[in-house]
């Protein structure tokens, strides 16, 4: 698949989202990377920042959260672009939800884990 239509399936899946949820994300940009860190290499995605849950007044001037999905460990578990589809959908709920300040548990309780 594509970077550009890998891409598409993030934005799709971003637009997704209820309105409700969207209107209230704040600071934090969604990025795709080919690959994740050495270290984690099936690493699906990564929230880096300070959950809202977490801010408080001496948050300003912050630089933006960082959502970023890693293309290539969901195109290799997937066999189909069904597959891919449902799981970029899942990583991309899953890591907005940390943003949100839910944790893996209660991710994993949800069926996002």
């Amino acid at each position: 698949m594509s970077r550009e239509r890998f891409e598409d399936l993030v934005t799709a899946a971003l637009d997704g989202v209820p309105a409700e949820l969207a209107a209230v994300v704040d600071n934090c940009v969604v990025l795709v990377e080919d690959e994740p860190p050495a270290d984690d290499p099936d690493l699906l995605g990564v929230y880096e920042g300070t959950p809202l849950t977490e801010r408080d007044t001496h948050y300003t001037m912050a630089l933006p959260d960082r959502i970023t999905i890693f293309r290539h460990p969901i195109l290799e578990m997937c066999d189909t672009e069904a597959q891919v589809v449902e799981e970029v959908r899942i990583t991309v709920v899953h890591e907005i939800a940390h943003h949100f300040g839910i944790d893996d548990d209660r991710l994993h309780d949800l069926g996002y884990a």
